[in-house]
This record gives C-alpha cells, sequence and structure tokens, in this order.
C-alpha cells in the first residue's frame, strides 16, 4: 500500500486497520505520504508543523503502533537512525548515498519475495528478503567532480557485478 499525503486516505487506512483516527497519526502518516524515508526527528518536525505540540515519545509510539498494523514500515540502514515509510506490502529495497544519506526505492529486480533464493536456509522459513544498495546519488557525485574531490577509501563506488560476474 502507498498513501497518499491526504487527509481521506490516511483516516480510511487507519479505520481499514482497526485503528482509531486520532491528529497524531493522521499527521504521521501524512509525513511519511509527503517525505518517504524520513527519520523520527524529520517525522516530528512535519508532525508539529502541522498538529502543533506533540512529544518526540508520542511520535515513537504512533510509529510503533502504525507499525505493528502493517501501516508503515521502518528501514533500519546500518550506520544510520531508522527510517519510516508507508509503502508497505510489497517486497521493494532502497538505494543510499553514502555522502548525503539521500534514500531511494528500488524495486525488486527479478522474481517473487523474497526475490532471492539463500545458498542455505538454516532450516529457517524465508519470507522477505532486505536488500540495500550503497552508491553515490548523482548530485553527490557532481559535487565531488566539481570540486575534484576524491573519494574516501571508504566510500568509494564498487561495481555491481551481475550472476555471470560481469559489471
Amino acid at each position: 500500500m502507498l498513501l497518499s499525503p491526504t487527509a481521506p486516505d490516511a483516516e480510511v487506512a487507519l479505520r481499514a486497520a482497526g485503528l482509531r483516527v486520532t491528529r497524531p497519526r493522521l499527521a504521521v502518516l501524512r509525513a511519511l505520504a509527503g517525505a518517504p524515508h524520513s527519520t523520527v526527528d524529520a517525522v516530528v518536525a512535519a508532525v508539529r508543523g502541522e498538529a502543533g505540540s506533540v512529544s518526540v515519545q508520542a511520535v515513537y509510539d504512533v510509529l510503533r503502533v502504525l507499525g505493528q498494523a502493517g501501516l508503515v514500515r521502518r528501514i533500519d540502514l546500518a550506520g544510520a537512525p531508522s527510517r519510516y515509510e508507508v509503502r508497505v506490502g510489497d517486497n521493494h529495497h532502497h538505494v543510499v548515498c553514502r555522502g548525503c544519506g539521500v534514500t531511494s526505492d528500488v524495486d525488486c529486480a527479478v522474481g517473487a519475495a523474497p526475490c532471492l533464493e539463500p545458498a542455505d536456509t538454516h532450516g529457517f522459513v524465508v519470507d522477505e528478503a532486505e536488500v540495500t544498495y550503497w552508491g553515490i546519488c548523482p548530485a553527490c557525485r557532481d559535487r565531488q567532480q566539481q570540486h575534484d574531490l576524491p573519494i574516501p577509501r571508504d566510500r568509494q563506488v564498487r561495481p555491481i557485478h551481475t550472476a555471470e560476474g560481469a559489471p
């Protein structure tokens, strides 16, 4: 499901999930619909801009409830604060810029969920795969080239290899 940032869509989604419609819940859903991959700090700022005074804890509580209801997805990226989005119910992945942290959705490349077949499941029944592609976004790449800045060794772009091993 992907919400648009309108009140009727958010209200319908909340009711369909069996949740009460509250101002903080509506504001959080609209904030995430308007700015996918937001951190809690960004969601708090957006909610305060729309609904007025709200505590950080209240936003965390709303995100937890919406996550449990399947209306919000939490994205945990290595070395970065958790991000949240309202694109749920599909098996998509993310591409993240090592320079500025901008995050974009990447649709599942091949096959149905979980998209990837592990060599050994160790007895697990696998129902989902999370893939994060890391690289440098066009804006950061342009800035680096414009200012002739070297890419830090730990952030150098490595080619993605296909199954045959060719980039």
